[in-house]
């Protein structure tokens, strides 16, 4: 395998519908991502061994912008052409992938941080693999703590993302 580089994301349409999110790729491809996400306040830390994404819209939720975190799998040139980003973080990383969202590593797991009134926008993270998906929105944290626990390991988190258009990938990742 090639060794991957980090890749800075495009602005990507998104539209946010009953039932989840659709990403519009830069290449006229679209991904689906089912939910709506659970919130959570502040941080999530995902399930170890999944891929991890996290998208970053603009207040209205029209348009946004999609980093992978870790992401072994998807070729530089694909990565490119559909707008999608990518940070590869070593053991003890940290790297801020917007104002106010940085992820890290934590063990066999990513932690994403965000600081909802440094983002002028919304901040939802997606942890999937082959056996389950989860989505999860960042939100300031309550006075009265009812935001979720942030543990990534909630199974009322599983929801489900897919390619809707061409059926040859898994999880709203790019073929490749």
């Amino acid at each position: 395998m090639s060794t991957r580089s980090n890749v800075a994301p495009s602005t990507l349409e998104v539209d946010l519908v009953e039932g989840g999110i659709v990403v519009r790729y830069l290449d006229g491809r679209e991904t689906f991502y089912h939910g709506p996400p659970n919130p959570v306040e502040g941080s999530i830390k995902t399930p170890p061994g999944k891929e991890v994404h996290v998208l970053v819209t603009d207040p209205d939720g029209v348009e946004g912008v999609m980093t992978y975190v870790n992401d072994r799998n998807t070729h530089d040139e694909i990565l490119e052409s559909t707008g999608v980003g990518r940070v590869m973080l070593e053991r003890t990383d940290e790297e801020e992938l917007f104002p106010g969202v940085t992820v890290s590593t934590e063990a066999y797991s990513i932690r994403v941080e965000a600081d909802p009134s440094a983002v002028d926008g919304r901040v939802f993270v997606f942890a999937e693999d082959e056996l389950s998906e989860h989505a999860y929105e960042l939100v300031e944290k309550s006075s009265d703590g009812d935001g979720g626990d942030g543990d990534g390991g909630d199974d009322d988190g599983e929801r489900g993302a897919s390619d809707d258009t061409t059926g040859s990938n898994e999880g709203g990742q790019p073929a490749g």
